[in-house]
């Protein structure tokens, strides 16, 4: 089929509560939501980079710039078959993950509805249901935090991943692990420490995490294979797992047990479903992880999440954990076993309200041949 129509939308949407990280706190969310049709089939993308260059380098600024400049207009009037075949158009691109992983999911919704298949069975899924839990910023007490961990836990989230940064680690987290003994509690710490901080970092060996998750830097691998040999607690890489060849690195330097999949940010699900082989060959465990994603972003995870080799809960909320209102149906958790529903219908499987597209619409730029 041809690449008919490229839309790109730069949205911003208010968050219900604001969620602070150690790099800082974020009040909106902006994202570009990337529309693609053919054959009388559109397909949806959501382009996950922040506003500012804190989580990665890529900003909505710089992926706005590569995908009107480079992208959209290699792929425009292009005959596709697969999403291989679009990535073939750009592969001179180099960098720019977030920008490529917009575009390159739109052409997997467009692929698998032409098809007829949820996004899942394309991938090779193998879920109904993928296991959740919620990710919960940086409070201004200890007990403000107890309160919101107690709310999640009552509405049926199983598993807890609290942030934490040098002046803000195992006190709150041994108050969560006094208040909820049997719950699946990690840590996120998004790149706040060095290797002089091991011992601090060693005293949650005692909390019985389910993993401590990046706790160095954002580039580093080889520091956090030392700090893995001081810790029982198994570590996760996060931002450190930029491509193929991170992963690889991490698997030979024995630098973590676990890795938390973000396809945004190794450039889209082609390369995601790589490293999930990889790091199923090599007995590393994997979740996906969340980018505060609109229900675009939100389906694509939940049927990514259905691969094999996503052992581990994922950061996959229910919509009203971030949005009064999303720009699609909302997903709602499965309270009995703290699960997401995969949708059934071909690509995605959801449905854009274009009327709430356009209220929350920054701008937007098209590509026709």
């Amino acid at each position: 089929m041809k690449i008919e129509h490229i839309t790109l939308h730069h949205i911003s949407m208010p968050l219900v509560h604001p969620f602070r990280t150690s790099f800082g706190v974020e009040e909106e969310r902006e994202c570009i939501i990337v529309e693609v049709r053919g054959a009388g089939l559109t397909g949806w993308g959501e382009c996950v980079a922040m506003d500012g260059p804190w989580y990665s380098a890529e900003t909505t600024t710089t992926a706005w710039h590569i995908l009107t400049q480079f992208l959209c207009p290699m792929l425009i009037g292009k005959e596709i078959t697969s999403p291989a075949d679009a990535n073939k158009y750009i592969k001179r691109v180099r960098g720019n993950p977030m920008a490529r992983a917009g575009i390159e999911n739109a052409i997997w919704d467009l692929c698998a509805k032409s098809e007829g298949l949820p996004l899942a069975q394309m991938l090779g899924g193998v879920r109904e249901r993928v296991p959740v839990g919620v990710s919960i910023g940086i409070q201004p007490t200890i007990d403000a935090l107890a309160k919101r961990v107690a709310g999640f836990v009552e509405q049926g989230y199983g598993r807890i991943k609290c942030k934490i940064e040098p002046d803000w680690t195992y006190e709150p987290l041994a108050r969560i692990r006094a208040d909820f003994p049997d719950a699946l509690l990690m840590a996120d710490a998004n790149s706040a420490f060095t290797l002089a901080d091991a011992d601090l970092l060693r005293q949650l060996d005692a909390l019985d995490l389910l993993m401590i998750e990046q706790p160095l830097g954002y580039d580093d691998i080889a520091d956090h294979a030392r700090l893995q040999r001081e810790l029982t607690t198994p570590i996760c890489l996060d931002e450190s797992i930029h491509a193929i060849a991170d992963a690889q690195a991490m698997i030979d330097l024995q630098a973590g047990r676990i890795i938390n999949m973000k396809q945004g940010r190794v450039g889209g699900l082609s390369i995601a479903k790589q490293i999930h082989d990889m790091a199923q060959s090599a007995e590393i465990q994997m979740w996906c992880g969340g980018m505060l994603e609109t229900g675009i972003g939100r389906a694509i995870n939940i049927h990514l999440a259905t691969l094999p080799n996503f052992t581990l809960p994922g950061d996959i909320s229910a919509t009203e954990r971030y949005y009064h209102e999303d720009i699609t149906e909302h997903f709602v958790l499965n309270k009995a076993d703290s699960t997401m529903s995969v949708p059934t219908a071909p690509g995605i499987g959801v449905t854009v309200q274009r009327d709430r597209l356009a209220s929350v619409r920054l701008r937007q730029e098209t590509f026709v041949p």
